[in-house]
C-alpha cells in the first residue's frame, strides 16, 4: 500500500467560507460587559477603551468581506488589535478584582459574583477568539487548507463518523473549547497540539482557576 492510498487528512481539505455573525455578537457582548463593569474594577478611562474597541469592530465590518474564508490582511490585523485591547482591559479588571478580594474591600456578594462572572465570561470569549484566529493561521487559511499541521485536533478530524459530510470547525467549536477549558481547567474536546496552543490554554486555565477560586471563597466568607 502506497502513501497515496491513505485518505487525505481533514485539515488538508478545503472548505466553504465561514460567516462572521457569531463573532460580531460575542465581541459586542464583551464590549458591553467592559463598559458596564464597576468603575473600581476598570482601568482609567475604560469607556474610552470601549469606544476604541467599538470603532475597531465597526472598521472590520466596513472593510472586510461578509464571509471569513477569504484572505484579508487588514481585517486580520484589526481583529488581532481588537482582541489585544479587550484582553488588556479584561486582564486589568481581573487584577483589580483579585486585589480587592485580598484586601477585603468588596463586601457585597451580588456585586462580587456579578463582577467575577463578567470578567470570567469575557475571558472565555477573548481566549476563544485567540484560538479561532490562530489555529492553522486563521479562518481564511483554514478554508484554503494552507497549513499542513493542525494546532487543535477536534474529534471530527480523526473519524468522519463523528461529523456530517463537509464539516469544518467554526467559531462555535472554539468557543466550546474555551468554555470547557475555563470550567474544567483542562481540554475536554479538542486537544492542543502545538506549543502556542498549549501555552494559551494553560494561561486561560490558571487565570480561570484563580478567578473562580477567589470569588467563590470570598463570597462564602461574606455570607458567613
Amino acid at each position: 500500500m502506497s502513501f497515496d492510498d491513505f485518505p487525505q487528512p481533514h485539515w488538508l481539505r478545503t472548505h466553504r467560507q465561514e460567516n462572521r455573525g457569531p463573532i460580531l455578537l460575542v465581541v459586542l457582548m464583551v464590549i458591553a460587559l467592559q463598559f458596564f463593569i464597576p468603575k473600581s474594577l476598570a482601568i482609567p478611562h475604560h469607556k474610552v477603551f470601549c469606544f476604541v474597541e467599538a470603532v475597531l469592530l465597526a472598521s472590520i465590518v466596513l472593510i472586510a468581506p461578509k464571509k471569513l474564508g477569504l484572505p484579508h490582511v487588514p481585517q486580520r490585523k484589526l481583529s488581532l488589535v481588537l482582541n489585544a485591547f479587550m484582553m488588556l482591559s479584561n486582564a486589568a479588571s481581573a487584577i483589580l478584582l483579585v486585589e480587592k478580594i485580598i484586601d477585603g474591600s468588596i463586601t457585597s456578594p451580588p456585586r462580587l459574583l456579578w463582577s467575577g462572572f463578567s470578567i470570567w465570561l469575557s475571558n472565555i470569549v477573548i481566549f476563544s477568539l485567540w484560538y479561532w484566529d490562530f489555529d492553522r493561521g486563521g479562518p481564511s487559511e483554514r478554508a484554503a487548507a494552507n497549513d499542513s499541521i493542525p494546532d487543535f485536533l477536534f474529534p471530527q478530524m480523526t473519524d468522519p463518523a463523528y461529523a456530517k459530510p463537509g464539516w469544518f470547525p467554526t467559531y462555535t467549536d472554539y468557543l466550546y473549547v474555551s468554555i470547557t477549558n475555563a470550567s474544567a481547567f483542562s481540554p475536554t474536546d479538542a486537544m492542543p497540539l502545538t506549543k502556542w496552543a498549549k501555552l494559551l490554554m494553560s494561561i486561560q486555565s490558571i487565570t480561570s482557576l484563580i478567578l473562580v477560586g477567589l470569588v467563590v471563597a470570598r463570597a462564602v466568607n461574606i455570607l458567613r
